[in-house]
């Protein structure tokens, strides 16, 4: 018998599976063990790092010495505070990384390496910062705070700059109440604002 007087094969059935297609998929399949988190040791040593630093800010702020008034929070109390914060952000860090729950790595979509870094900003913004170093003492702290931030924000692109000068200032005065109104600490007011009670360094 010739191959072409083979006998026709049966015609299948709709919905039934032909000879040639393998068994339907299963839903009844169980996934594979997951993965386990991989462990980053980067993001371990920063938060130990973070706690240490606020153990540091501790034991430090208990050599302040503090001044004879009992009136204000004492110069003891915001780097107390601050250690604090540092110790229980760097735990709770610790504890994430251990328990496997780290950080989202950026895809840095924003990022162009063809851009050169602009290194006349960056020499003007140590400019400026030197210039305040050197500022305090002379014209005093909120003034020296005004030519860092507002000068800062103005090489980065601020305008109007008298905008930044003024927002600038403002901190400055805000921080000098504060840290030499409130807490008695040794931030110099400047020759124009001498003799302002809220204001002492």
């Amino acid at each position: 018998m010739r191959p072409d007087d083979a006998a026709p094969e049966a015609p299948t059935a709709p919905g039934e599976p032909t000879a040639e297609a393998g068994p339907p998929p299963s839903d009844d399949l169980e996934p594979g063990p997951a993965e386990r988190p991989r462990r980053r040791w980067g993001e371990l040593v920063l938060a130990l790092a973070t706690a240490a630093l606020g153990v540091y800010v501790l034991v430090a702020a208990g050599s302040i010495t503090v001044p004879g008034s009992a009136n204000t929070l004492g110069p003891r109390a915001f780097p107390y505070l601050v250690g604090g914060m540092l110790v229980a952000a760097g735990v709770a860090l610790v504890v994430l990384v251990l328990s496997g729950r780290a950080g989202e790595e950026e895809g840095g979509e924003d990022v162009d390496p063809t851009v050169r870094t602009d290194w006349l900003t960056v020499v003007l913004l140590v400019v400026t910062l030197v210039v305040h170093v050197f500022a305090i003492n002379v014209i005093g702290w909120p003034f020296a705070a005004a030519i860092l931030f507002g000068g800062a924000a103005v090489i980065l692109g601020a305008r109007p700059w008298w905008r930044a000068a003024l927002a600038g200032l403002v901190l400055g005065l805000v921080v000098q109440v504060i840290f030499g109104g409130l807490l008695g600490l040794s931030l110099p007011a400047g020759p124009l604002l001498e003799g302002v009670p809220f204001l002492r360094g």
